[in-house]
């Protein structure tokens, strides 16, 4: 990545927003100028930040939409809540920024295409910030698909599997807005940590896309089940009849004959799962079968399952991870974080598209509403738009580089001397 400076900014310096700053910070050639955010308190916390890190003060605000009036700063980061980071995202592509935002479930298909024809008017970025995309395991899978190891592949699973039950529970003492989606809505709320490397694994939206799914939601009972346990009596929503159910199931099915099928669990009492599953012609990848996985191929010859981690995650390492590795892994979630970051900068800086643009950011946001359209007409199956507008046949060739998580571009690493064959 190039050493010279571009400027950014920041809104949203909530626990995630200050950790993903910092993250942020490390990258060569990054700058945060302004930082923004609607209680003065965090907004603080991120001027201090910046100056930790850097020994640079940079501006602080507490009203986004006089942040973007600014024009010294070339793109902006969205760390806010669920409901908020499109519409900032479509204000700041409008004021000339590309954007970069976290994860989230979308509020309607409306909202969707607001990101992508603001984005095409607009010429400007939108990725969404998918970690997942960027984690050891999941990268190493994709090359493994992608050298045919799994054969064709004709179903995959994944979820968010995580017991949240404290943090949705206290989301007004911690100014957290998962508590607010739980009480009022019922779908797929958090789509896109495993949905995000399965679209990538099956071309979706560069010859492939999702074309209907059917949702169903299970009763709701864990929320108050861990309120009646651990909070004072005569807490308040304690007995609220909260509408998200405690586990829900999506499938979807894609134009090119896949199956996918998605779980969303935060209520109950569970270990922390994406329980990706990669299921092909020759074979197997299960993540719940072993603490990192593990894969059953014909080729083995005995009906055995062998542990992800003994030999096979290090023969199929992607090229980014071997380079990752050797420069030395940064924090957040394991390195990932680290590097969805770094293939954002990478974009505004040298001025390429991401590798994960605005169709990608619609088609797995828009998962979640119409799971909750689904659910709501008693898990009818309901269309997934079309993002592309049909480009999903014929679409313009990606940026090639280290970053890019459609394809395993060896020739980019060439520079950096990391051998990319036989897991040398």
């Amino acid at each position: 990545m190039s050493e010279k400076k571009t400027n950014f900014a920041v809104v949203g310096i909530s626990g995630r927003g200050s950790g993903m700053l910092e993250n942020f910070l490390a990258i060569p050639g990054v700058r945060v100028v302004a930082v923004c955010d609607k209680y003065e308190d965090r907004a603080k916390n991120g001027v201090e930040i910046v100056e930790r890190e850097t020994g640079e003060t940079p501006d602080m605000y507490l009203d986004y939409k006089e942040m973007l009036k600014r024009d010294d700063f070339e793109g902006l980061l969205v760390f806010t809540t669920w409901i908020t980071h499109s519409r900032i995202a479509v204000d700041a592509m409008r004021a000339g920024k590309h954007v970069a935002m976290e994860v989230g479930g979308a509020a309607s298909i409306e909202e969707c295409w607001q990101l992508v024809r603001t984005s095409e008017e607009t010429g400007k970025y939108c990725m969404l910030l998918e970690n997942c995309c960027y984690d050891r395991n999941e990268m190493a899978l994709f090359n493994m698909v992608k050298q045919g190891i799994f054969g064709e592949i004709v179903h995959l699973e994944g979820g968010y599997r995580h017991d949240l039950r404290s943090e949705i529970c206290h989301g007004r003492e911690n100014r957290h807005g998962r508590l607010y989606n739980f009480m009022n809505r019922n779908g797929e709320l958090y789509p896109t940590h495993q949905l995000g490397p399965i679209a990538k694994v099956i071309d979706i939206n560069r010859g492939n896309r999702f074309l209907t799914l059917c949702s169903m939601a299970s009763k709701s009972r864990g929320l108050n089940e861990w309120l009646r346990k651990n909070e004072v009596e005569g807490y308040d929503i304690t007995e609220y009849p909260f509408n998200q159910g405690d586990v829900v199931t999506t499938m979807i099915k894609c134009a090119n004959g896949e199956t996918v099928v998605l779980h969303h669990d935060c209520s109950v009492p569970r270990p922390y799962s994406r329980n990706y599953v990669i299921e092909g012609t020759k074979g197997i990848y299960s993540e719940d079968q072993d603490s990192c996985g593990a894969v059953y191929l014909d080729e083995f010859g005995d009906d055995e399952w062998v542990p992800f981690k003994d030999g096979l995650r290090d023969k199929y390492e992607h090229p980014l991870w071997k380079k990752y590795v050797i420069d030395g892994v940064k924090r957040g979630h394991g390195g990932m974080d680290y590097l969805v970051l770094s293939a954002f900068a990478e974009s505004v800086i040298e001025g390429h598209e991401p590798p994960i643009d605005v169709y990608d950011t619609a088609t797995w946001m828009a998962i979640t509403c119409l799971s909750e359209q689904s659910v709501a007409m008693g898990s009818m199956p309901v269309p997934v738009p079309d993002f592309t507008n049909g480009m999903w046949i014929d679409r313009e060739p990606f940026h090639r580089g280290i970053y890019t998580v459609n394809e395993v571009c060896e020739e980019a690493f060439e520079k950096y001397q990391i051998a990319t064959e036989d897991g040398e």
